[in-house]
């Protein structure tokens, strides 16, 4: 466990803004002494760049680079708006439920959209009575488009967050959807009793995604992975879902 938070990419963003910070300071000592005097965002920048090119040459995914670059200017704005502490706290609730899962899991809440939606659709399309499980679901868009598309099929989403398995549970319930939608860890799932399981996860958990597949997907299934490819195995199938956008990736077993 101690391992595993230590390997988290939170905690390595938090190092990295403490590693950056001395540089910073040693830089804005160094224009002082040229004559160039900087204002408290301006320093707040410098500290934002250099704390995304470390994070950039740590290799952490794209979205962590723009975490450090925004993160102390956010913090001086933040701070000069004088803003009342309840405020604060509701914040904190929200991203708390939001993301609840992603300082364990290293996977951010980032939805699909509807190409994609269409493109899995077109994939399931020759599987009567399909059994489709979204792991990592979200909002729950993917597998309520579905179920409307595929009445035969049976479709189902798993969230760890509990705020959006809340808002698809009462998304499906609204519509009179007949979509599924379990609050858990999708690690603790049989992949044998679904047909398709389809991912939108991170690089950090396609090794971990691939193990179970391999180990419990049973022949005749299909693994589908949203812009993040397995390095264990070539794709037996590329999709280009978007233009110039991220491609989708396809296992058959």
């Amino acid at each position: 466990m101690l391992q595993q938070i230590l390997r988290a990419p939170a905690l390595k963003a938090i190092l990295i803004q403490a590693l950056a910070f001395p540089f910073m300071l040693g830089l804005v000592f160094l224009l002082a002494r040229a004559g160039v005097g900087m204002t408290l965002l301006a320093v707040a920048l410098l500290q934002g760049l250099l704390a995304a090119l470390i994070t950039w040459r740590a290799g952490l995914a794209r979205w962590w680079c723009a975490i450090g670059l925004l993160f102390a200017p956010a913090l001086l704005i933040v701070g000069m708006l004088d803003l009342p502490p309840w405020l604060f706290l509701l914040a904190f609730i929200f991203l708390l439920s939001l993301y609840w899962s992603t300082f364990r899991t290293q996977v951010p809440f980032y939805p699909s959209g509807p190409r994609v939606w269409r493109e899995v659709a077109q994939l399931i399309d020759g599987r009567p009575g399909v059994r489709l499980i979204d792991i990592g679901s979200g909002l729950g868009g993917l597998v309520l488009d579905l179920a409307r598309r595929r009445p035969d099929g049976e479709f189902c989403g798993i969230e760890l967050a509990p705020l959006p398995w809340l808002v698809s549970r009462l998304r499906a319930k609204a519509g009179g959807s007949r979509a599924r939608f379990i609050r858990g860890d999708y690690a603790a799932l049989d992949f044998a009793a679904y047909d398709v399981v389809f991912a939108y996860l991170s690089p950090a958990a396609m090794a971990a995604l691939w193990q179970q597949a391999a180990a419990q997907m049973l022949p005749g299934s299909m693994l589908v992975s949203y812009e993040f490819r397995i390095a264990a195995r070539a794709p037996d199938k590329t999709i280009a879902a978007t233009e110039c956008g991220p491609l989708l990736y396809v296992w058959f077993f």
